[in-house]
C-alpha cells in the first residue's frame, strides 16, 4: 500500500500551507460520513492513535489511516484527487470549494 497525489491535490496542498502552515498531516479513518475522506489537519490539532499507520507523505505532509481500514485496504494504492465540493467538517479543505477525495487500484501481489 502506498499513498500518491494528483498534480491538482498537491496545488491545493501547498494553499493549504501557505494559509495554516507547514506543520499539517492527513488522516483518513474508514468510517461513516466524514471519516471515509481523507481529511487535513493542523498537526497539533489531531492525536495520531495507536492504530494509526502512516503509509507514506504526499506534499511532504504524513499521511495515515486507521489500522482497521488499513488491514482492509493493504493490497490497495491511494491516490489522493481534489475536486469542487465541500471538505470535511474539520477539515482545512472545509470551506475552500474544493475537497480531497481518496481514488484506489489494486496493488499487484
Amino acid at each position: 500500500m502506498d499513498v500518491r497525489a494528483t498534480e491538482e491535490a498537491l496545488n491545493h496542498i501547498e494553499h493549504l500551507k501557505e494559509k495554516y502552515g507547514q506543520k499539517l498531516l492527513f488522516h483518513q479513518s474508514g468510517g461513516c460520513c466524514d471519516g471515509s475522506s481523507p481529511m487535513c489537519f493542523p498537526e497539533e490539532d489531531f492525536l495520531v492513535g495507536e492504530r494509526d499507520v502512516m503509509i507514506g507523505k504526499i506534499g511532504g505532509i504524513p499521511f495515515y489511516i486507521g489500522r482497521d481500514q488499513h488491514d482492509k485496504w493493504k493490497n490497495t494504492n491511494l491516490i489522493i484527487d481534489c475536486v469542487p465540493g465541500i471538505g470535511g467538517m474539520f477539515s482545512l479543505d472545509n470551506g475552500t470549494g474544493k475537497r480531497f477525495l481518496t481514488k484506489s487500484e489494486v496493488c499487484p501481489i
